[in-house]
């Protein structure tokens, strides 16, 4: 199995660490995860990773909640925090060296963001987890996956959902949708096809990153999409 990139970052929201529960973190998924990760670490692959933090707390909820929208998204930003060090825990327990990064300064328990060095821990094998999204309100954990892929210089960003990629319309509503196989970023727009915020989507379009999104909950899928095996969908300058 030959990998086909050499750094990725690799994108999971908050809710697919929940498994079945309403909400948190569930043991299992988590080791689902970290298997994959280390799966395709093994084959030599530098991996980046931007998990949400939903499965907690949505910057969102606090409109609905008396919580104002810049005080919501920064606990928004402290759940994807406590995601990423779960992470780090259940892949250090495989024997994945890892570092956590977090755009807020927390020195107990992250380091701070600093391009060079996070781009330097990838270089010596280590996992890099990005946490509490860019530092910023108004800005979702996509943005923030965007934003450090490109600066990280990663061949691709891997979209980890619930589905096996990009369709007509939502395959879990209308049974008639398509997926579509590969897409260019001019056919997401014309379609009104929904793949990123339009923040995140726009700053991968104007550097040429593809985005590659596939079903992360099917074991061997993340393997099978960074060796070149045609899982889920691929959108890029030139299909």
């Amino acid at each position: 199995m030959t990998p086909q990139y050499q750094r990725v970052l690799l994108k999971l929201s908050g809710e697919s660490l929940m498994g079945q529960q309403p909400f948190g973190i569930d043991s299992s998924m988590l080791l689902h995860y970290a298997e994959q990760i280390k799966e395709i670490r093994d084959l030599g692959i530098q991996i980046a990773i931007v998990i949400g933090g939903g499965n907690i707390f949505r910057g969102l909820q606090a409109e609905g909640s008396g919580i104002e929208r810049v005080q919501g998204d920064y606990m928004g930003m402290l759940a994807t925090v406590i995601n990423g060090m779960a992470l780090q825990s259940m892949l250090e327990s495989l024997g994945v060296f890892t570092r956590l990064i977090s755009a807020i300064e927390m020195k107990e328990v992250a380091e701070p963001y600093i391009r060079r060095r996070a781009i330097r821990h990838l270089e010596k094998g280590r996992v890099v987890i990005f946490s509490a999204g860019t530092g910023s309100p108004y800005f979702t954990t996509d943005s923030a996956a965007a934003l450090r892929a490109n600066e990280i210089s990663a061949d691709v960003i891997l979209k980890g959902t619930r589905v096996d990629g990009i369709y007509s319309a939502d395959p879990e509503r209308d049974p008639e949708a398509t997926k579509f196989d590969a897409l260019t970023f001019d056919d997401v727009i014309s379609k009104g096809l929904r793949v990123m915020d339009m923040t995140a989507f726009t700053l991968c379009q104007e550097n040429d990153l593809p985005i590659i999104v596939f079903d992360v909950g099917i074991s061997g899928n993340l393997r099978k999409v960074v060796t070149g095996d045609m899982v889920g969908t691929i959108v890029k300058k030139v299909t």
